[in-house]
């Protein structure tokens, strides 16, 4: 199949190697200009063989997909693309976390690189964020359930300073490693985010502040926490480094107790999703039994905006909601105008459900850069506000973390088959749905009705995630689109046709009572062939824009043109 791995990526034999060797070597002069380049083989061992045969030098050691990362020079990385039958070769793109725009304001007097440590006194001068009551996750907590014996990986940019808010209801540490991809080394209880973002993130998920009211900031305060930063203070990485932490999640899964894996990051695609180098790794993971919750993105609320590795379609993709700073009332809650929207290029339905992600309360250093930029939204204190769909998708791994607690047999695709089968639907008076399925997905998170759901078999139907990392099969989704425009869904009524606007209406619900027809056939999977098409006059250029270059007959050029920075979640607005 083309653009398979499969038969894209041959074996580097013994001869080959010989001739590799034999390579010309440029003589005393000026040291040439080198690359960071991926290189995929039939194993990591080949990948790095080949690498070494014409005299790079391997960086990165990446076996989760069968390659390494290694610095080239021009002459290099012609001789190993050359092969006729050799590796694969992409450029070691480099990625961003979320909210790295804005600046501080002028005079600011938190510019300070002190470390102002220090431990709370629970329930005492600790604000109270109102997400976990939002989704229900305050009841689950009362009833027992806080995510004990259950481990969360969070692989972002590191974790915050004050490890007294990752000890459990026991005071116990949770923190079960804590690694650093760019390093390449384990830490022990090591303040390493210069971002905040990562410790923003990983405070939704598993903070055990327990604050004025008595209730929980973290979703699930007594889960275990893997911390790994592949990301730089600026939110600045590479695919190598966040591969490399995803390979330390997989490899460490069993050591660790790891059931659930946090990514909350989002780059453009620029492939179909199973010729990614990143979204690989993904898929190993939850092949290997995580339960892998990513972020839609933020660059919504138009079409096909939902990003690296979202657009893969076996994952828990997250959407963002928000309550409109009115706790108390869900009349109004509405989606956030910059959650990604889907289909994916593959035609799939993306996200798979919203959670709530406006202004969301959690732990950052002050002196980390985001909290630098953005001083206004921090409280002075350790607390700082951030919207986007980055927190959605902690709420979700927390509340993925109390499903397997209470039910620890479950696979990822019935945890992702619960999650979608309860959540509520936003409509209108009518009955109708509100927004487009390709913007809420199945609709709002609801952590009680998922704690005691017994679905089964109603996601991932149709989806081989084996075969598809093996390049037997890849698949496509259920979506296409009218010559005017309109999507719709193959097979199905035409009450899931959207125009790509965004709706922002007056009075709707997210409603216990919608009923999905047969369940979740829109998230059903087709064998893919060459033969797909969305329709003779889809505009690329409306929702989703490829570079001028970009050819899908005979594969996606990775290594021609993937240099630019790819910006990941970025920063967006309060809602």
């Amino acid at each position: 199949m083309r653009g398979s791995v499969q038969t894209v990526v041959g074996i580097v034999t013994g001869g080959l190697l010989l001739a590799l060797t034999a390579h010309h070597l440029p003589g005393p002069g000026p040291e040439p200009e080198t690359e960071s380049v991926i290189v995929q083989a039939v194993t990591s061992a080949e990948a790095g063989r080949a690498v070494r045969a014409v005299g790079g030098q391997v960086t990165h050691e990446l076996p989760i997909i069968d390659a390494v990362a290694a610095s080239l020079d021009t002459a290099q990385r012609r001789a190993l693309a050359a092969l006729p039958h050799g590796p694969r070769l992409w450029d070691n793109a480099a990625v961003e976390v979320s909210a790295r725009g804005g600046r501080a304001a002028d005079g600011d007097s938190t510019k300070t690189k002190k470390n102002d440590r220090g431990n709370y006194t629970q329930g005492r001068n600790i604000p109270c964020a109102d997400y976990a009551s939002l989704v229900g996750a305050d009841q689950a907590h009362a009833s027992g359930l806080t995510g004990y014996g259950i481990t969360v990986a969070v692989v972002d940019s590191g974790m915050g300073w004050d490890t007294s808010h990752y000890h459990d209801s026991r005071s116990k540490d949770r923190l079960v490693a804590e690694y650093d991809a760019i390093l390449n080394r384990e830490m022990d209880n090591t303040w390493n985010d210069h971002s905040g973002h990562g410790s923003h993130v990983t405070a939704i998920a598993v903070n055990s502040a327990v604050c004025g009211d008595g209730s929980f900031n973290g979703l699930a305060p007594d889960a275990g926490l893997v911390s790994v930063k592949a990301f730089d203070a600026h939110g600045q990485g590479t695919y190598a480094d966040v591969i490399r932490g995803l390979d330390y999640v997989v490899a460490n899964m069993e050591a660790h107790g790891t059931r659930v894996l946090n990514l909350s990051f989002s780059a453009q695609p620029r492939s179909h999703y199973w010729d990614d180098p990143l979204n690989q790794a993904v898929m190993k993971a939850w092949a290997a039994g995580l339960t892998v919750v990513v972020s839609a993105g933020n660059e919504g609320p138009g079409p096909m905006t939902v990003g690296v590795p979202g657009n893969v379609p076996y994952v828990v993709t997250i959407g963002a909601m928000t309550d409109n700073y009115t706790a108390g009332d869900r009349g109004d809650d509405r989606l956030a105008t910059f959650s990604a929207a889907g289909p994916t290029i593959e035609g799939f339905v993306k996200p798979d459900l919203v959670a709530p992600g406006g202004h969301m309360l959690a732990l950052m250093p002050s002196f980390s850069q985001i909290a630098e930029e953005h001083p206004e939204f921090h409280d002075g204190g350790s607390y700082f506000v951030m919207s986007g769909t980055s927190q959605a998708a902690a709420v979700v791994s927390g509340v993925a973390t109390l499903m397997l607690q209470q039910s620890p047999w479950l696979t990822p695709d019935e945890v992702k088959c619960r999650l979608m089968a309860t959540a509520r639907a936003a409509v209108n008076g009518s009955g109708e749905l509100t927004y487009s399925i390709l913007q809420q997905g199945a609709g709002m998170l609801d952590v009680l009705s998922a704690l005691q759901s017994d679905a089964t078999g109603c996601a991932n139907r149709g989806l081989d995630v084996h075969a598809d990392l093996a390049g037997a099969q890849h698949y496509a989704g259920r979506v296409r689109q009218h010559d005017d425009g309109e999507f719709y869904l193959l097979e199905m009524g035409d009450e899931y046709d959207w125009d790509g606007r965004f709706q922002s209406p007056d009075g709707f619900a997210w409603n216990d009572g919608f009923a999905w027809n047969d369940g979740f056939a829109w998230n059903d999977g087709f064998a893919w062939n060459d033969g797909f098409a969305w329709n003779d006059g889809f505009a690329w250029n409306d929702g989703f824009a490829w570079n001028d270059g970009f050819a899908w007959n005979d594969g996606f050029a990775w290594n021609d043109g993937l240099t630019e920075r790819v910006g990941i979640n970025h920063w967006v607005a309060q809602e």
